[in-house]
């Protein structure tokens, strides 16, 4: 996976957009004004930081060198994923999908009706 293919799947989520709240250099992505991935789309090697249910995140962490406490983010319920040929491409792609999921289950009723959401049929 490489920079436009990250970029590509975050934007494939329903209601998803791209904003730069930190600069030119990082791209936030965003559902309903929250933000389910974080990324410096032009540094090597990739990385993306995405939510993740606090239990897995540390089985993910002791599973995958490429998976670490979030930077700069709350280190319980984020992850930051280096993108470098280590994890298969698929999992990056879940992971991301995941943080997606996450966000917007605390979404409210409605804002979830509108996105279309729904978390048992898969988008993949």
């Amino acid at each position: 996976m490489d920079a436009s293919e990250l970029r590509e799947w975050c934007l494939r989520q329903p209601g998803a957009a791209e904003e730069f709240p930190f600069g030119p250099e990082h791209s936030v992505f965003k559902v309903a004004g929250k933000m389910f991935a974080l990324s410096a789309l032009d540094r090597t090697p990739l990385e993306v930081s995405a939510k993740c249910e606090p239990d897995l995140a540390v089985s993910l962490r002791a599973s995958y060198p490429a998976i670490r406490p979030g930077y700069h983010l709350n280190k319980r319920h984020w992850n930051t994923i280096t993108i470098d040929g280590a994890l298969p491409d698929q999992l990056v792609r879940d992971l991301v999908e995941d943080s997606y999921d996450l966000v917007v289950s605390a979404l409210p009723k409605r804002v979830r009706e509108e996105l279309g959401w729904a978390p048992e049929a898969s988008r993949r």
